[in-house]
């Protein structure tokens, strides 16, 4: 039998494992001089307000594991009339994404360096997010490992009830596995309708830049699926 004493009740298999090496230079660099404008600190007892932190009642999007955050950097500047609000918890990412802010000069962009899930649970208003995106998350493609998947019951219930009536969640994988568990979970779920149609997936939305994650699928042989499911 598995001696299973000491683990908390509130224990949670978490959906990444920071694999990141030393910062750069110009990685702290820009840590120091930009996460004061355009850093958000993780604080469980404090909602984020919106409308407060962008000046302004714009649609806000967010994103979740940007990785080095080109993709989203580039959609802040081609879709100014949307906020966007990055959560990614591997530090030189999240250091060169506020380069990159101040660099493009955009002002509807925020990041956050926190577990995502736990960003959603505690500091997120129920209906204040109008899109969450979920771009090639760790696949964790061994069969012993699928339970890190990050879409699951558990989180998709928790981005319903953060998302506006009408809001999309937004998923894309270069992963066939994965996308068809993201299918099955997302079409299970009473919440969500699928924007395609039932068991269908998305063409690439035109707002949705090419990544390299999706660069590397192709030179693969993978395909890629994107998931577009709206919150009823």
């Amino acid at each position: 039998m598995t001696e299973e004493k000491n683990i908390p009740e509130n224990f949670r298999i978490k959906s990444f494992v920071k694999r990141e090496g030393r910062m750069t230079q110009g990685q702290n660099r820009a840590m120091e001089a930009h996460w004061p404008t355009f850093g958000v600190e993780y604080n469980a007892d404090a909602t984020i307000d919106f409308k407060a932190l962008f000046g302004n009642d714009n649609p806000v999007v967010v994103e979740v594991g940007f990785g080095m955050g080109k993709s989203l950097a580039e959609m802040a500047k081609n879709f100014p009339e949307n906020n966007y609000l990055g959560i990614e918890v591997h530090r030189p990412g999240v250091a060169t994404l506020l380069k990159d802010i101040a660099e493009m000069e955009l002002t509807n962009l925020r990041v956050m360096c926190h577990d995502a899930v736990e960003v959603f649970e505690n500091m997120l208003a129920e209906q204040s997010v109008d899109r969450m995106q979920l771009f090639f998350p760790d696949p964790w493609h061994k069969k012993k490992h699928n339970k890190r998947r990050i879409v699951k019951p558990e989180f998709v219930t928790t981005v319903a009830s953060r998302m506006k009536t009408g809001g999309v969640f937004h998923m894309a994988t270069d992963w066939e596995d994965y996308a068809l568990q993201m299918m099955e979970v997302m079409s299970e779920h009473a919440d969500y309708k699928n924007q395609c149609g039932d068991q269908q997936y998305a063409p690439r939305p035109d707002y949705r830049p090419l990544t390299k994650f999706e660069a590397r699928g192709h030179r693969l042989g993978h395909g890629v699926w994107d998931l577009l499911f709206e919150r009823v």
